[in-house]
């Protein structure tokens, strides 16, 4: 009898803790649930401004373009050394008043590694496409840089563009073998030549990709040095998996010393500067 009794007492009483057990259970996931929608929430809102953001960092861009152009094809009646020095200079106050526009402080380091008088061929680590706009105007004198021959169709922008660059159609071997005679004659007379040796955008988990020899051949036949520079921030500001995206972000150009391309073969200066930029890079990243 005590047994039966015992029985229905202790069945009398797991319901209300079952209960309990269900009650703890739900209470300590509510947390968590709830920190999820903040973070999911946080993310909507985030890739909203960005989309607005973007929009506002073209339209200015296009609008502060429209006031310099006609300064900077100024630069086609001087000589063709001092007219890009010219034009560089008027792009350089450009990009700092664009650049601020848009949220975006800029960090210049190691252009003492350029000597007066000297030109070199300058080589950045590439992620994003807001490389391309930053990188030639901070460069201390005229300079060149190579790009894609499509954009220099854009109306009114590509006479812009072609003053600024050597142009090269990838899939084209005679243009490329033109732009890499129009890139000697650039050094030539006496300006910088920048390139991305990983040759577009990095859309690997890597710090970077794999160079090509593009670069490191240009410096051994010109005899010109070679600087790096790696660019940081950009990869943040607008991601290469993001659409039409654009974040106010701390940027910075680091310029590297100069490294020789005298006495070396393509191969083992290409690693070298490969090297030296992957140790940079994840070092001023962390």
């Amino acid at each position: 009898m005590l047994v039966i009794y015992f029985k229905a007492f202790v069945k009398k009483i797991r319901k209300p803790i079952e209960s309990m057990q269900e009650f703890t259970t739900v209470t300590t996931k509510t947390p968590v649930a709830l920190q999820t929608n903040s973070d999911s929430f946080r993310e909507i809102c985030l890739n909203i401004f960005a989309r607005v953001w973007a929009l506002w960092g073209l339209v200015s861009f296009m609008l502060t373009f429209l006031l310099v152009f006609i300064p900077t094809m100024v630069s086609h009646l001087f000589p063709e050394k001092k007219g890009q020095d010219y034009f560089i200079t008027v792009s350089r106050y450009w990009m700092s008043f664009w650049l601020k526009l848009i949220g975006c402080s800029l960090k210049i380091t190691g252009t003492e590694n350029f000597e007066p008088g000297k030109n070199y061929v300058v080589v950045y680590n590439h992620n994003a496409l807001l490389d391309v706009p930053l990188s030639a105007p901070f460069i201390p004198g005229g300079n060149k840089t190579i790009a894609k021959a499509s954009f220099a169709k854009v109306p009114i922008f590509g006479l812009f563009y072609k003053r600024g660059s050597v142009l090269i159609d990838r899939k084209n071997d005679n243009s490329r073998l033109k732009s890499f005679e129009e890139m000697k004659l650039v050094l030539k007379k006496g300006m910088h030549m920048c390139l991305y040796p990983e040759g577009t955008r990095n859309r690997t988990g890597e710090p970077l990709k794999p160079f090509y020899d593009g670069a490191f051949k240009l410096a051994i036949v010109s005899k010109k040095d070679i600087i790096p520079c790696i660019l940081l921030g950009t990869k943040k500001a607008m991601p290469i998996n993001k659409t039409f995206y654009l974040l106010p972000t701390r940027l910075e150009m680091h310029f590297l010393p100069v490294i020789t391309s005298h006495g070396v073969k393509t191969k083992e200066l290409k690693e070298t500067v490969f090297n030296i930029m992957l140790k940079h890079y994840v070092k001023a990243s962390q």
